[in-house]
């Protein structure tokens, strides 16, 4: 499409990179979920046998409702992993491309961090430095905007939970220390 010269182009910031090679196709990718899947489903269907699967004189016992979708889980995961495998037209199809697989993971760390963090800084603080850093690292926004941002919000979500529906979250040690 030529460009006329009233017309604007504005590149997607967010398009990956057309030259960013290719980590996993779809059907390696295809192939992993399955396989995760399918020893889920084995943990799943071992548990819930040894707590119990069967019948017993009042009812089903506790693990009988589990283990029966994890039979079906199970089933489902073996026919994918058939499929991917005959499949052959999905090696050749990029799944995710290195450009790709870094954003995520610009977005996965940190929040698996925020998860870990909660347990020893309780959710406010936590939450405060997730906003605080994407804002910061990945918005490029200033400091001064991020850290007041993340304050404002974080003090928000301290006052509907706690103070006006009084929801039991996370707390830390800053909360401990002001006596929540």
């Amino acid at each position: 499409m030529a460009e006329s010269e009233n017309e604007i182009v504005v590149e997607d910031p967010t398009a990956p990179a057309a030259d960013s090679p290719a980590v996993a196709s779809t059907r390696s990718a295809g192939i992993a979920v399955c396989l995760l899947l399918l020893a889920f489903a084995a943990l799943m269907a071992f548990d819930n046998w040894r707590t119990g699967m069967g019948w017993a004189s009042d009812g089903p016992r506790a693990g009988y409702f589990p283990f029966y979708l994890s039979v079906i889980l199970g089933a489902a995961s073996a026919y994918g992993l058939v499929t991917a495998f005959r499949n052959r037209d999905g090696a050749s199809k990029i799944f995710v491309t290195r450009d790709q697989l870094r954003r995520v993971t610009q977005v996965f760390v940190p929040t698996l961090v925020f998860c870990l963090f909660t347990q020893w800084l309780g959710l406010y603080v936590a939450s405060f430095l997730l906003v605080a850093g994407f804002m910061r690292i990945i918005g490029r926004i200033a400091l001064w905007k991020s850290l007041l941002t993340s304050f404002v919000f974080a003090v928000a979500m301290f006052v509907t939970f706690d103070l006006a529906f009084d929801v039991i979250m996370p707390k830390g040690p800053l909360e401990a220390l002001f006596g929540y």
